[in-house]
């Protein structure tokens, strides 16, 4: 069974632009799959990744530098390493064994991305 996996990316974030290697990943259930962002900023000490349902907003994945200790079976197939090069760098997230439910738009970010407003709107009625 074939599935696909979409890499997007914020752009341009703050003064660091981060771009994804690949738009589409095409994936076979079980087999394990890269997904990477490079980026020009060797100082950079906080890459993440953020995953995004359809109908969903975006959620908070994990940080780059951090083992996964979340111990959802799901979340715990996947990890993320930092390559760090002169010119370019790179942030790669993999998922050790794909199934359809990690079918999802993932972004990788260089800092904390909002992904929600929780303030309750209200309408006004004139009477």
């Amino acid at each position: 069974m074939f599935y696909f996996l979409l890499l997007l990316s914020p752009g341009e974030v703050s003064t660091q632009n981060i771009k994804p290697l690949d738009t589409v990943k095409h994936v076979s259930d079980g087999d394990p799959v890269t997904l990477s962002c490079s980026y020009s900023d060797s100082n950079a000490y906080n890459p993440q990744w953020y995953r995004q349902y359809p109908s969903s907003g975006p959620e908070f994945l994990l940080f780059a530098y951090e083992k996964n200790q979340n111990n959802d079976p799901i979340l715990s197939r996947i990890t993320a390493e930092v390559i760090k090069a002169k010119d370019q760098s790179h942030v790669n997230l993999t998922i050790s064994s794909a199934a359809v439910s990690d079918s999802a738009l993932y972004y990788c970010a260089m800092e904390p991305t909002v992904t929600g407003n929780p303030a309750t709107l209200y309408k006004k009625h004139h009477i």
